[in-house]
């Protein structure tokens, strides 16, 4: 195997495979990218069993066909150190070192045969459904903050992605919640399409925000009873989806909170990023007594002090004190497009609804803390 190739494309593809390989791998070869060299193109695999990176680089010079895999981290972290756009001259010399040679640096790096490497069936029979990139990678934004970390139920541990229908028109509807709180946003698409309702891991939907966030191409998306597939460009993921029932979710969102809270969505978050500064773990619950025309936010800390801060605001029902998980509050502000948030609320206990005048398709449901 021979080739040259300009060190800028390979390193854009390196750094997704970069993110899914798992640091420590009980098989070595877990740890290495396959790189592939056939009809006029440059492969690139990586994985860890769960989930597939792949791409395809053409603008390459090729000397000779041939395949190998060698350490992702290693050849990422050389590629990082050389000079932006040299070209770098690949030579597998046998079937344990490849050696890279740029400018006035040469690296012969320790390789491992192919044949161990895991092999991908593409299984996807379904036919594929087309997103914009924008609208995909907003809707993955908007739920994951929500995702739970608890492995004890492992089906909260991702994004709840089935099709919904509103008003005659057809959704792809994400969910996510860690029974603390809630995020549901839908995008809408040609009714008819056929979509496998999956539960999207984690760590694929962080690796898929990552590629959608640095590429212009489109997203073909197809599923199976097992697993999902992601095309972009030259790109594909494909990930397996979790195995579980996924909660009635729609059970736990509020639909008689009848008293509404108006106020600046980036007044919100400045004022409680101030405020919690005095908790020096930042585990402490934000209070927020609300009154008819403010807001008044107080963080009160056993072993550093306390904070306050007073903020304009508008209430429609009578005074109210309520506190919450500073962090749940600054995660869904933050990705409320309005420029004022909406919450709805009904008492000190209750779930809050917190809406997004600017998506209609987009919505957070919160408890409240007790302090």
């Amino acid at each position: 195997m021979q080739f040259k190739i300009k060190r800028d494309s390979l390193l854009k593809s390196l750094t997704s495979a970069q993110g899914i390989i798992e640091k420590k791998n009980t098989l070595p070869i877990l740890s290495n990218v396959l790189l592939k060299v056939k009809n006029g193109k440059l492969s690139i695999i990586a994985t860890d069993l769960d989930l597939v990176f792949y791409d395809e680089i053409t603008e390459i010079k090729i000397e000779k066909d041939g395949a190998t895999t060698t350490s992702a981290t290693i050849l990422y972290d050389i590629l990082r150190k050389i000079t932006g756009n040299s070209e770098i001259r690949f030579d597998l010399k046998s079937e344990n070192k490849l050696s890279l040679i740029t400018d006035n640096s040469d690296f012969n790096l320790l390789c491992l045969p192919t044949d161990n490497f895991p092999n991908f069936a593409d299984d996807f029979e379904d036919s594929e459904i087309s997103f914009n990139r924008l609208k995909l990678l907003s809707l993955l934004n908007k739920t994951k903050i929500s995702i739970s970390n608890d492995d004890t139920r492992h089906y909260l541990n991702g994004i709840y992605l089935h099709l919904t229908e509103s008003q005659n028109k057809t959704y792809l509807t994400g969910v996510a919640t860690d029974s603390h709180r809630l995020s549901s946003s839908s995008i809408e698409i040609e009714s008819g399409q056929k979509f496998n309702s999956l539960i999207l891991p984690k760590k694929t939907v962080f690796q898929l925000c990552n590629l959608l966030s640095d590429t212009n191409e489109k997203v073909l998306i197809q599923t199976s009873e097992s697993k999902i597939q992601f095309k972009i460009g030259n790109a594909k993921l494909i990930s397996k989806v979790i195995d579980g029932k996924f909660p009635d979710y729609r059970k736990v969102v509020p639909v008689g909170n009848d008293k509404l809270l108006t106020v600046s969505s980036i007044d919100f978050v400045q004022a409680i990023e101030r405020v919690i500064t005095v908790s020096l773990d930042r585990k402490e619950g934000v209070k927020l007594m609300i009154g008819k025309d403010n807001i008044k936010f107080s963080v009160n800390s056993a072993n550093s002090g306390e904070g306050n801060e007073v903020v304009k605001s508008n209430f429609t029902a009578e005074e109210m004190v309520v506190s919450f998980n500073s962090k749940y509050l600054v995660d869904i502000a933050s990705e409320i497009e309005d420029k004022n948030l909406k919450i709805n609320l009904k008492d000190s206990i209750s779930p809050v609804l917190v809406e997004d005048m600017s998506d209609k398709n987009s919505y957070y449901v919160v408890m409240p803390m007790k302090i």
